[in-house]
């Protein structure tokens, strides 16, 4: 459901007259990757913890747990909304681009960025709900944000020709949707159960000493994926305006089919927090196993069906036949990048679950700085589109690599004990 959304965002904005505002909004998406992602750590965290804690049988913990990153969240979006205009300046003073592309960024952030707080409090929410295995909810909260904002995309974009201001204020007004309609559904299910709860629990020193150090490990894991998400989409930038829009596009593919491999993650998140806290380890390796299979069979059969249809797929994208005819010289570079993906999120999700964020930070850190890095200075010196796709294919081979070596060892060491 989430990527319908932001897809039917780059077909409003991709079949405007102007093409600047499609590539505007890709450009301060870079901006909202790190205000927002950079705290997915509140989902993240949210889901291990809460999926342990239940899997012990420990039902106050677990809202606890909710409460503790909830007041977080707000605390967190609040202050983005109040330091908008500096973070605005930082962001795009960052990003290359040419004055009427950035114009129609800024102008998407300016919309966009007073959805804020209740984007940071779904997190938590949604992390909740998975960590208490209630997809069902997550679901009914993901339809309403997603089927939201298409209609008031549809409305603001093509009716009353808003471009990408309307963009931006379709995303914020379905986030504050989905979170009243969040907020119901944990009403509902709480009403008329008896729900003490010791406030003093909430600053309990040891919990927020756990909850600190595994969020500082996934907000440095999370912060150096976006940062190279951010670098990709600053280079696509560099090239021109038709490489940025053909690149933003294809990376559209690529979040596609992440969201539908994240399927898989979260439930192996759920599934691992679970294991873990009911004692049961022999289960792990063949979760992984089996997630692992129907991540890399998603992840390909992505990948085929665009290299093989181009036409019919991204025309439905754009009708722009510059951006058409240059994003098909570069669509191959979907196999690698979403083979090695699908199991580098499959991954994440498995050691979400067991809340090893110092297993996620290294394997990162470790493909930034040796996948990316090297492959994109060179594409960046050369000036070349298929060096920067070759970096991020290597940057989710290395992911996939050392990740995979990670759980490998770990289930020999759990053999022997």
């Amino acid at each position: 459901m989430v990527p319908i959304a932001g897809l039917l965002d780059v077909a409003f904005l991709g079949h405007l007259a102007d093409i600047r505002h499609l590539a505007g909004v890709s450009l301060a998406t870079v901006v909202f990757n790190y205000l927002y992602w950079t705290f997915g750590f509140l989902r993240m965290s949210t889901t291990g913890l809460t999926a342990q804690a239940i899997g012990r049988g420990e039902e106050e913990e677990a809202l606890l747990i909710g409460l503790r990153h909830g007041l977080l969240a707000l605390l967190l979006g609040v202050a983005i909304v109040i330091l908008q205009v500096p973070l605005r300046q930082i962001g795009f003073a960052m990003l290359s681009a040419t004055p009427e592309v950035s114009a129609a960024g800024q102008t998407f952030y300016n919309a966009l960025i007073w959805g804020a707080p209740a984007t940071l409090v779904n997190f938590v929410i949604i992390g909740w709900l998975l960590g208490r295995s209630q997809s069902d909810r997550v679901l009914i909260l993901t339809a309403v944000n997603s089927g939201a904002n298409v209609a008031l995309d549809y409305w603001l974009i093509v009716h009353l020709d808003w471009a990408s201001a309307g963009a931006g204020i379709a995303t914020a007004a379905s986030q504050y949707l989905m979170l009243v309609v969040g907020l119901g559904l944990l009403y509902r299910d709480g009403n008329g159960k008896q729900r003490r709860i010791n406030v003093r629990k909430l600053w309990d020193a040891s919990a927020l000493t756990v909850v600190l150090v595994l969020n500082r490990d996934i907000l440095i894991r999370t912060f150096a994926l976006i940062s190279t998400f951010a670098v990709f989409t600053n280079l696509s930038s560099a090239f021109g305006t038709v490489p940025l829009t053909a690149n933003a596009i294809l990376m559209q593919v690529v979040t596609l089919a992440a969201y539908f491999i994240d399927g898989i993650a979260f439930a192996t998140e759920s599934l691992a927090g679970l294991f873990r806290g009911q004692g049961r380890l022999s289960q792990l390796q063949q979760l992984v196993l089996v997630a692992g299979g129907l991540s890399l069979l998603v992840g390909v059969l992505f990948a085929i069906a665009f290299i093989s249809y181009p036409d019919p797929l991204f025309g439905r994208l754009t009708d722009h036949a510059s951006v058409l005819l240059y994003l098909k010289q570069y669509v191959l570079w979907l196999l690698p990048v979403l083979g090695f993906g699908s199991i580098a999120y499959m991954l994440d999700g498995y050691f979400l679950g067991l809340t090893e964020g110092w297993i996620l930070r290294q394997s990162m850190l470790q493909a930034v700085l040796l996948g990316f890095v090297p492959i994109a200075l060179i594409a960046w010196y050369q000036h070349n589109n298929h060096w920067l796709w070759l970096s991020l294919s290597l940057f989710m081979a290395m992911r996939a690599l050392s990740l995979s070596w990670q759980w490998f060892n770990g289930w020999r060491r759990t053999e022997v004990s």
